[in-house]
C-alpha cells in the first residue's frame, strides 16, 4: 500500500539486455529459468502445474475493466460504509459537492481505508467492533476547489481529519448484512492531531524532543496508515507507511544522513501541510520527522483511550504487523518496509502472553528483541528457495556500535533502516503485507514490484531474481514450527507474470500463473482459519504491454498445499483492493475498495459524483462459509 501509485518502470517494453544480465550472472542457477525457454522450475509444494485444489469451492472468474465490483459465482458485495458518512454523533451527512468543513470531517469516515480488522464482542457473533485505517485522500476529491493542493489551513486541517483511523461498531442485521451501529461510545475518529505517547527504549530520547513536546514522550496525531495488525489481548496496531511525502519546507535545508536514508524531499512534499502548518516544516521542527514512522497501539474498546506509538518495533515504512504467538508463548511481530530495496523484520518479545490476564501483556511490545532478515540461496544452486537467518539490532551486537552511529538502542530504533544497513541485511523488492498460515506457521509475505531491480545499486538477489521486476512475487519462509528461530528454509510461493504477454521467459511467471489467472503486484496479504491465501493486488491496470489481459485490480486466493491459484473479485476502475478481515464464523469478508477514480474514470459506488473509497462486505447467497 502507499499513498501513491507504485513506481513502476513507464517503459512497458520487454528489456532484453536485463535479461542478459540476469542470464549471464548464472545467479542461484537461474539460467535455465530465464534463458528463453519455458523450464520455470516448479514450487517446492507443488511439484506439477496446479489444479484440482480441494481447498478452492469457486471457479475462477475472468480480468475485468469494469467499475464495479465482479465476484465469483454465488457472491454478493455491498458497501458497508464509504468515505464521509456520519460516524460520530452529530457529524453532519457527507457533501458530494466537498462543501463538508475540517469540523465535518473529523466526525465522518475517513478517506481511502486501508488496513482493518474485526473484534468480536461478546454476546455471540453478531455484534463487533471494527478498526479500519485510513491511509491518505484524493485532495481533487476531498477539496471543494477541486486542486489537489491545499489552499489554506482549513483545507490542511480537512485533509489532516480524513487522515488516520476510523473506529465503528457494526451488528449484523436479516440475511447477514451488517450495519454500522449510529449512535455508539465506541465509534471513535483518530486523526493526524489526535495525541499519542511513545513507549518503549525510544520514548524520551532526544531525537524526539520539539519545542512543544521537550520530553520526547508525547505526540501528535498518526497518517499514512497503511496495514494493521491485531494482538492477542484484542487491540489494533496501525502501521505508519509514507510519512516523509508529508513533510517539506520552503527555506534552505541541509538533509542529514539520516533524513535522506528515508527518502526526505523537503522541497517538493507530496501534500503541502508545510505550507500552512509549521509542524510539517521541518526547517522549524526538524525532530517531528522523526515521530513518525512507528506502529501505534489502539485499544478499540476503551474510547477514551491514548493510542501508543510502540518504538521498539522500529522505525521505518511500516506496512502490516503479523502477530502470532509463538509456541513456547513470546508475541511475534513480522513487518515489511515498503520501499524498493527495503528489508523485512521480526520482532520477539522478551515475555510471554499471558492469555488468561490481558493486561499483563502491555509490555510485550516494549521489551524484546528486533531482527532484520538475511535470505541466502540455495546451496545447491536451485532456484526460488535457500536458507536464511535473522540478524539481531541490538546496540553493541553485529556492528552496531558507537562508531556507526549507534551509541544507544534509541539510536538503532530511530534509524533502523541504517541500523539494517549496517548488518547487511537483504534488499527485498518493497516488502508489503505478511501473513501467517495459522495450520503450519510459515510467513508469506508480498513483494511487489522493483522497476530498479538490476540496477547498478540494487544488484540480483536470490530471493528477487528478475530484473525490471513489474510483476512482483510472494515469498514464504518456514522456521520449522518455532517462530522465534534464528535460522529458516524459504521457497517462492509464486513468481507473478504475464503469460499472455510473454509466452515464454522468467516474465510469464511460475506455473502457477496461467492466462486464466494473470496478475501483477501482489500487495494485501490473509489467511482464513481453512488456510487460503487470500491475495490483493495494488498495480498496474492499463491493460497494454506487461499488463495485457490483467484487468483492474483484484483479489485472488490461493491453496498454500497445491499452489493452485484463482480469481475470486476484480474491483472497480483504479482502485486497489485492500484491507482484508472476516467475522468469527467466516461467513462475511470485509475488504476495502480504496482511491476509485484516482484517474478519474470513475463513479463508484452507486454512480457517485465523487468516487470514495470504501468498505464492501462479501457474502455467499447461500449463506455459508467464504471461498470453500
Amino acid at each position: 500500500m502507499s499513498n501513491h501509485p507504485p513506481v513502476l518502470n513507464e517503459d512497458l517494453t520487454h528489456n532484453p539486455g536485463r535479461r542478459k544480465l540476469l542470464a549471464g550472472s548464472g545467479a542461484f542457477g537461474l539460467a535455465g529459468f530465464i534463458g528463453g525457454g519455458i523450464s520455470i522450475p516448479s514450487l517446492a509444494l507443488a511439484k506439477s502445474v496446479p489444479g484440482g485444489s480441494k481447498l478452492l469451492g469457486f471457479d475462477s472468474i475472468p480480468a475485468s475493466t469494469a467499475d464495479e465490483v465482479v465476484l465469483a459465482e454465488g457472491y454478493q458485495a455491498d458497501v458497508l460504509i464509504s468515505w464521509g458518512e456520519p460516524l460520530v454523533d452529530g457529524a453532519p451527512a457527507f457533501d458530494p459537492n466537498g462543501k463538508n468543513s475540517a469540523a465535518d470531517q473529523e466526525k465522518q469516515f475517513g478517506d481511502n481505508n486501508d488496513g482493518m480488522s474485526f473484534f468480536a464482542m461478546e454476546g455471540g457473533q453478531d455484534r463487533g467492533l471494527m478498526a479500519i485505517n485510513n491511509e491518505y485522500v484524493n485532495e481533487q476529491y476531498l477539496f471543494a476547489h477541486g486542486d489537489s493542493k491545499a489552499h489554506d489551513l482549513e483545507d490542511v486541517k480537512k485533509s489532516q481529519a480524513a487522515h488516520g483511523v476510523s473506529v465503528l461498531e457494526v451488528r449484523r442485521s436479516e440475511g447477514n448484512q451488517w450495519e454500522v451501529v449510529r449512535p455508539s461510545r465506541y465509534n471513535r475518529r483518530i486523526t493526524a492531531n489526535t495525541p499519542m505517547r511513545f513507549s518503549g527504549p525510544a520514548a524520551g530520547d532526544a531525537a524526539l524532543h520539539t519545542e512543544a513536546d521537550p520530553e520526547g514522550m508525547n505526540v501528535l496525531g498518526t497518517f499514512g496508515n497503511c496495514a494493521n495488525g491485531k494482538t492477542p489481548w484484542g487491540t489494533y496496531l496501525t502501521c505508519e507507511e509514507n510519512f516523509d511525502t508529508y513533510f517539506g519546507t520552503k527555506e534552505a535545508y541541509t538533509l542529514t544522513a539520516a533524513q535522506k536514508r528515508y527518502t526526505l524531499n523537503p522541497a517538493e512534499p507530496e501534500r503541502n501541510w508545510p505550507d500552512f502548518d509549521p509542524r510539517f516544516d521541518v526547517a522549524k521542527n526538524p525532530n517531528e520527522f522523526n515521530r513518525h514512522g512507528w506502529i501505534v497501539e489502539i485499544d478499540p474498546f476503551t474510547p477514551d483511550s491514548v493510542p501508543v506509538k510502540r518504538t521498539a518495533l522500529g522505525r521505518f515504512k511500516h506496512e502490516n504487523a503479523a502477530v502470532t504467538v509463538a509456541k513456547s508463548g513470546e508475541l511475534v511481530v513480522y513487518m515489511g518496509d515498503d520501499e524498493r530495496g527495503e528489508y523485512i523484520y521480526k520482532y520477539v518479545s522478551k515475555d510471554k502472553v499471558d492469555q488468561a490476564n490481558p493486561a499483563a501483556n502491555k509490555t510485550l511490545l516494549d521489551e524484546g528483541t528486533l531482527y532484520v532478515a538475511i535470505f541466502d540461496g540455495d546451496t545447491n544452486g536451485t532456484p526460488l528457495k535457500g536458507t536464511g537467518r535473522w540478524v539481531a539490532l541490538v546496540q553493541g551486537q553485529n556492528g552496531l556500535t558507537a562508531d556507526k552511529g549507534f551509541r544507544t538502542q534509541a539510536d538503532i530504533l530511530v534509524n533502523t533502516r541504517g541500523a539494517a544497513d549496517v548488518v547487511k541485511a537483504t534488499r527485498m523488492d518493497r516488502p508489503e503485507w505478511i501473513a501467517v498460515n495459522p495450520h503450519d506457521g510459515r510467513a508469506y509475505c508480498t513483494l511487489t514490484n522493483n522497476s530498479k531491480r538490476g540496477d547498478e545499486n540494487m544488484p540480483l538477489n536470490a530471493a528477487n531474481p528478475r530484473p525490471n521486476n513489474v510483476y512482483g512475487q510472494i515469498i514464504r519462509w518456514d522456521e520449522k514450527g518455532d517462530a522465534t528461530a534464528q535460522a529458516f528454509s524459504w521457497d517462492m510461493f509464486v513468481l507473478c507474470g504475464n503469460p499472455i504477454a510473454h509466452p515464454q521467459g522468467v516474465n510469464r511467471g511460475t506455473p502457477n500463473i496461467t492466462e486464466q489467472n494473470t496478475f501483477n503486484s501482489p500487495d494485501g496479504l490473509g489467511f482464513d482459519e481453512a488456510g487460503r491465501l487470500w491475495i490483493l493486488t495494488d498495480g498496474k491496470y492499463s491493460n497494454k504491454g506487461d499488463y495485457e489481459g490483467q484487468g483492474n485490480n483484484q483479489m485472488l486466493v490461493g491453496d498454500p498445499q497445491s499452489g493452485e491459484i484463482r480469481r475470486f473479485m476484480v474491483g472497480p476502475k483504479s482502485c486497489e483492493l485492500t484491507g482484508i478481515t472476516f467475522t468469527p464464523d467466516y461467513k462475511t469478508m470485509f475488504v476495502n475498495v480504496q482511491h476509485p477514480g484516482e484517474e478519474k474514470d470513475s463513479h463508484f459506488p452507486n454512480n457517485s459524483p465523487r468516487p470514495r473509497s470504501s468498505v464492501m462486505m462479501i457474502t455467499r447467497k447461500d449463506g455459508g462459509v467464504l471461498g470453500a
